[in-house]
This record gives structure tokens, sequence and C-alpha cells, in this order.
């Protein structure tokens, strides 16, 4: 019997440049990752702990093992950066990565007042040092409102200094920074992003919620980046990636 063979939009496969699942632990268990992954870490590029989630979980060195063992590159939190860097413990943050094993790092500024020029010298300092940078830029206010125009520099900045990717901000919860309070998109933010310069498989994108990973994925086929993604749905963000689901299934057949 021949295997069923559909026709589906191509995608990158692992070690990935681009189509990037990024997916966002908020503080799952060994085993609750381990069987959840089993089935569909091909599909997970980046595992990130979320906030300074790492500082405070136990059995932190089996985690990290946990995703190398499934080829998924792990970052802390950009909390954890900020904290560090507010504390002026930068060097020993890079240690600590080091003691784990960590070789991505996420440096970012959206919580903590952290000028763009310190930022900067950040990403530099680490990749200097080795490690695969991620930046993000956007504040976690909802209530900051920064120009297209200022994000565009911000971003050009970061890769400039050395970032590998950088993550355009929207929260765990899509509701900030390329977001509105309650979720809906920025349309002037991601319409500036498309008439720039900066090449689009540079930026990640967080998006959460289904409706926004279709958004996405519809705009910019099966493998834009895509950051923020719960465990919970990292197989339902591949299927929105091919065409699976209604949501984007006329994407890719019409």
């Amino acid at each position: 019997m021949c295997p069923l063979e559909l026709t589906l939009p191509k995608r990158t496969s692992k070690p990935r440049k681009v189509g990037i699942s990024n997916l966002v632990d908020n503080g799952y268990g060994l085993r609750q990752l381990d069987d959840v992954l089993s089935f569909c870490h091909p599909y997970v590029d980046i595992a990130k702990l979320g906030w300074a989630s790492a500082y405070v979980t136990n059995n932190l060195r089996g985690k990290v093992s946990l995703y190398s063992k499934y080829d998924i590159m792990t970052c802390f939190g950009g909390m954890m950066f900020e904290i560090c860097w507010w504390q002026k413990k930068w060097e020993a943050y890079h240690d600590f990565m080091q003691e784990y094993g960590v070789t991505m790092v996420e440096v970012s500024n959206g919580s903590l007042p952290i000028p763009e020029l310190e930022k900067v010298k950040m990403i530099e300092y680490f990749s200097k040092h080795g490690y695969t940078v991620l930046s993000e830029v956007g504040s976690k206010d909802v209530t900051v409102e920064s120009p297209p125009d200022y994000w565009i520099q911000c971003i050009r900045d970061d890769l400039e200094a050395g970032a590998w990717k950088v993550i355009v901000e929207g929260r765990a919860d899509a509701s900030a920074g390329i977001y509105t309070y309650d979720g809906k998109i920025k349309d002037d933010l991601i319409e500036a992003f498309l008439n720039s310069d900066i090449p689009l498989e540079k930026l990640i994108f967080e998006a959460p919620h289904k409706r926004q990973v279709a958004f996405f994925v519809g705009l910019l086929g099966a493998n834009v980046n895509i950051g923020n993604i719960p465990l919970e749905e990292a197989l339902n963000v591949e299927t929105l990636r091919q065409g699976l689901r209604g949501d984007t299934v006329l994407r890719f057949q019409s």
C-alpha cells in the first residue's frame, strides 16, 4: 500500500535558520516535557525558560539535558538577563549559563529601563563570548507606545551588534508590544516591518494564541519564525504552518 502523500507547503527541517518555533517553558515538569516532546520535538527549535524562572527551577540541569536530548536549544528568559544587568552581575550570569551548558542568551530591556546603547553593548559582549544571541525589542508595558521607526532602528542596531534573531515583543499573553492590551495586532508596526530593509527571517514574532499564529502564517507563510508557544500548542502550531487546520488551509490549498 502506498503511503498517503499530501501536497503541503515545504517546511524547513532542524537545525533551522528559518521557520523556527520557540517554546516558552512556564514551569513544566520533566515527565510532562518528556511525554509531549517525545512526539512533537521535530517541530520545536528553542525552549525559553520563561521570565527568570531558571533561577528557582529545581533540577535545572536535568531540564537543560532533556531539551538537548531532543535537539532543542535552551534559553533563559530575558528577565534573567535584565535583573543580572541591573545588579551589575552579567559576568556572573555568563558563568551561570556556562555551568549549565546553555549557549543561547536572550538580551532584552522590556521590563527594566536599560538604555538601548547598554543593551547593544551586552549583545556584543555575549556574541563575542560565543553565545547565540536572541535580542528582544519592545516594552512589556502596554502603555508604552513607540513609533515604528524606533522599532526598526532598534532591530537594525541589535542585528548589527551580533544578534542572531530579534524577538518582537508580544508577551506570553499577547497584551503588549506588537499587540494592543486585548490581543489585537498593531497593523502599523507589521506594515513597517514589511516595508523595511530588515530580512523578515531575522524576526521572531511572539504569537501565543492560535489566531495570532494563523495571522502570521497567512501573511508570511509556513516558515515564519514564531515565539512564546505554549507546550500544549507545539503540535497545533505545526498544523497551522502546514495548512492542516481550517484557520490556514485556504492559504495553501486555494
